[in-house]
Formats: C-alpha cells, sequence, structure tokens
C-alpha cells in the first residue's frame, strides 16, 4: 500500500491576476502546461545541445547515500564531464544527478534561451538552478533552506514531483537542524509499520513534460524521481511571509553552520542522534 495522491491542478495557461489571487495568495501548487513554448529553449534544450555548448565543463554529481558526519553541506559524491554525464544518462539508469548547478553562470549564452515570466513576483535573475537526472534516479524529500517560492521548468523526458504541504511537517520525520527528513523513507513504497506516521500525510503529485512548469510555494516538501533521462531549471523568489523570510535567515546563517560544527565536534554520533530524534519527535505527534 502507497500513498494516496491528489494531483496537483493543471492548466494551459495562465495570467498575472489568476495566479496571485488563485496559487500565490493562498500557497497552492499548479502545473502550467507548455509554459515554456514561446522561449527559445523550449526548442533547443535537450542533452544533445546541452552537450554541444556544455560539454567540457565539469560538473557536482549527487547519488543517494545517506548523509555522513564528515560530509560537507551539499558536498558532491564525484565530478566529471558534462559530456561524459550526458553520455551515462543515455547508456544506462544511474542515481548520479546534477542538483543545484548554476550552468547558466558558466554559458551565459544560454541565458538567452529562457525570459523571466511575468507572474507579480520578483524573480532572483542570478540563480537559475539547473538539475539533471536518469532514469528512476530521485531527489530526497526536502525543503529549499530559503523557504522561496520555486518556478520549476522541466525539459526532456518525464518527471514525477511529489509534494507537502509544509502544514504537515509534523508527520514527515524531518531530520533536527536541516531541512531533510529521514533517508530511508522511501516515497515511492512507504513502510507504514516504521514510519506510521506517514499515514497522516495528505501528499500532492504532478507529472512533468517538457516545456511544463510546477508552481511549488514556500517551504513546500518536494520529492522528485525522473521517469527518464530529462533535466529542469529552476527559478525562485524570495519567501515574502515573514515568519517564512526570518526561517530562510536562520537557517541560511546559522542553522547550517551549527550543524557543520556539530558533525565535527561528535561525528556520526550527531547524525544518529538526530535520526533517533526525528522518530521520536514525529511519533510524539502520533500519541
Amino acid at each position: 500500500m502507497g500513498f494516496e495522491f491528489t494531483e496537483i491542478q493543471r492548466l494551459k495557461s495562465i495570467d498575472k491576476q489568476t495566479f496571485i489571487s488563485k496559487y500565490y495568495k493562498p500557497q497552492i501548487p499548479v502545473v502550467i502546461e507548455k509554459f515554456t513554448a514561446d522561449w527559445p529553449a523550449y526548442e533547443k534544450w535537450n542533452f544533445e545541445y546541452i552537450n554541444s555548448i556544455a560539454g567540457d565543463k565539469v560538473v557536482p554529481l549527487y547519488d543517494n547515500t545517506p548523509v555522513k558526519a564528515d560530509d560537507g553541506f551539499n558536498e558532491p559524491k564525484v565530478q566529471m564531464k558534462l559530456s561524459e554525464y550526458i553520455h551515462l544518462l543515455n547508456s544506462e539508469p544511474t542515481d548520479l544527478r546534477i542538483f543545484l548547478y548554476n550552468l547558466l553562470k558558466e554559458v551565459p549564452e544560454l541565458q538567452q534561451d529562457y525570459y523571466i515570466p511575468d507572474l507579480g513576483l520578483k524573480i532572483m535573475k542570478g540563480l537559475p538552478m539547473l538539475f539533471f537526472g536518469g532514469t528512476n534516479s530521485n531527489v530526497f524529500m526536502h525543503y529549499d533552506i530559503d523557504l522561496a517560492n520555486i518556478f520549476h521548468f522541466h525539459f526532456q523526458g518525464k518527471k514525477e514531483c511529489i509534494l507537502v504541504n509544509p502544514n504537515q511537517t509534523k508527520w514527515m520525520y524531518k531530520i533536527p537542524n536541516s531541512v531533510i527528513c529521514r533517508e530511508d523513507i522511501d516515497f515511492d513504497q512507504p513502510d507504514f509499520d516504521k514510519f506510521p506516521a506517514l499515514k497522516k500525510l495528505q501528499p500532492m503529485r504532478a507529472f512533468l513534460h517538457h516545456g511544463d512548469m510546477l508552481y511549488m510555494p514556500e517551504g513546500y516538501w518536494h520529492y522528485m524521481k525522473y521517469k527518464s533521462p530529462g533535466f529542469s531549471m529552476s527559478l525562485r523568489s524570495i519567501a515574502k511571509n515573514p515568519r517564512h523570510l526570518a526561517q530562510a535567515v536562520y537557517n541560511v546563517f546559522f542553522m547550517r553552520h551549527y550543524d557543520e560544527w556539530m558533525r565535527k565536534q561528535k561525528g556520526q554520533k550527531w547524525i544518529d542522534f538526530k535520526n533517533k530524534r526525528a522518530v521520536e519527535k514525529t511519533h510524539q505527534f502520533l500519541s
């Protein structure tokens, strides 16, 4: 038995006023199909094109190995040329992913291929991040450290996105001093016996295809799974909710540094303590 999902609403188009009133203000996710159809990227962006203009770039790659005490914050597992990684994606399934990589800074001509969406929010133009993944690779369940509003544009292939409202965080087995939940939770086949609080969740789901855009509101938990090789780009707008903005400042300037310091002081004991505490705290809500 798995989750029962609510499918995220899909629209063919949207205007600024509708987006602000029906989705941004109430903080509701939405998918706009083929949102990028008028971008040059819609026709140009695929593995072959990216390889032709950026294949020589050395990129950081991540896998799904659980965090260890000696891992740095967002430290990649390996690096390789983008051309080699794209060849790997086209050749076989792999759990190696590109995560939070600003390729557009490295290859400025890519910046001519997209437009900043006019949806009533101020977009941080210097932070267009790219994400790549192979068949069945996944991005662990987490929320963004800055609790930004995220506009997620998908290119090539098919991608599954599972979202959880931050008001359900107490059921998420959240790891203290982090923005992730227990890494041994399988969101494709959840173990409700081991993690019974998961049954309280009301997750939402969407499948993204080439050109689709997913709006993820502030602080939403998200889990991404590549159903076939593909890549996405995210643009972000700073959190507007004062509580979220304060939490973002705390996360960036205190929480992550404190966690890194504790790893150095306590080693694996700190990781084990946090994993145990995540279960204890979540099950307190159950009882």
